[in-house]
């Protein structure tokens, strides 16, 4: 077994803890008069989702880490309708993720193993 470095751990337990809290944010707002507003779904998705990327992370999934970044890319083109100080921090964050999510040590981990012969 491959030894996942350190900066997957971090990132992917970011992600578990951002998608969780989010997604009880979300929950948070249910209102049992409207018990199905799209926006509410939506939102809870995009959590679940957050979730979903940090736990295959950190089991070696290599579609993962691309879910991850696909998911800090959404939020960056959701952040263009925000003030201009959001997009930017959103960005920053995109670049971050990217840099570490496909450095060499993290390409290797997520790398699939051959199987050896006997």
């Amino acid at each position: 077994m491959k030894k996942r470095p350190l900066s997957v751990t971090i990132i992917a337990i970011l992600f578990i803890v951002v998608g969780l809290v989010s997604l009880a944010v979300h929950l948070s707002n249910f209102d049992p008069r409207a018990p199905f507003p799209s926006d509410l779904v939506w939102a809870s998705l995009v959590s679940v989702i957050a979730v979903i990327a940090g736990i295959c992370m950190l089991r070696g999934y290599d579609w993962a880490r691309w879910l991850a970044l696909l998911w800090m890319a959404f939020h960056v083109a959701l952040s263009y309708f925000d003030p201009l100080r959001t997009l930017i921090v959103h960005s920053i964050f995109l670049v971050v993720l990217a840099y570490f999510l496909f450095r060499r040590p993290v390409r290797e981990y997520f790398r699939p193993t051959r199987p050896t012969t006997a």
